[in-house]
């Protein structure tokens, strides 16, 4: 079970971007190809309907950077500010680290309660008491969005799902790091092999550049 989760960001991010790319491409496709007088093309193109493609990529990309945030957590490429942390004396430093683990475990506690709080009473309550065929009294069907007519409550349930995927990633972090003593080192997507041996290389000021002035002109200048 652990290892299907431990990869669950990815699979949805992936479905997410590769579905959001699909839709973008033949959106852009259908809006230029619409415009030639193509017999018989054209007016098929025209009456296709792609004006809730711009509001699907919109949520989709919602979601995917709520669950980018919690596979931020877990490889540790999240961004956060670790200067007060990394000046703590040696023995203070794991208190200091399991307080940033607690503070981030408590913070998306309550954005994902508060979310799925906001997502209950936006129209979830109502449609699952209608799918059971419960009484549904005096409560509110909830809005719907624009273009797709979708509930609204579908498309913020992106704010609890991901918050409290963020939450259980703080906790097996921290877990983790009180048995290791290791937290998760994301890999520095800016780093390039190579680039920084090359430029200490070249440097004017290296070694290797001032021994090749001496050895050249016999003086450094």
């Amino acid at each position: 079970m652990m290892k299907y989760l431990d990869h669950l960001e990815e699979a949805i991010i992936t479905f997410l971007m590769g579905a959001a790319t699909l839709i973008i491409f033949v959106s852009i496709i259908h809006r230029y190809a619409a415009g030639f007088p193509i017999p018989g093309v054209q007016d098929w193109l025209i009456q296709l309907n792609l004006s809730w493609a711009q509001e699907l990529c919109i949520y989709m990309f919602v979601w995917m950077a709520k669950f980018g945030a919690a596979y931020g957590v877990r490889s540790g490429i999240h961004v956060g500010v670790d200067v007060l942390v990394n000046r703590l004396p040696a023995e203070w430093r794991t208190k200091g680290v399991m307080v940033s683990i607690i503070c981030g475990t408590i913070f998306t506690a309550i954005i994902g309660t508060l979310g799925a709080t906001f997502v209950w009473e936006n129209g979830l309550h109502y449609a699952l008491y209608h799918k059971l065929g419960l009484p549904l009294g005096d409560i509110p069907e909830g809005p719907i969005t624009p273009d797709l007519e979708w509930p609204t409550w579908f498309v913020y349930s992106a704010v609890p799902l991901g918050s409290y995927l963020m939450c259980f990633r703080f906790m097996q972090v921290g877990w983790r790091f009180l048995k290791t003593g290791v937290l998760p080192h994301g890999h520095d997507e800016s780093h390039v092999e190579g680039l920084e041996e090359e430029a200490i290389e070249h440097s004017p000021l290296s070694p290797v550049s001032a021994n090749s002035d001496i050895s050249a002109g016999g003086a450094v200048k």
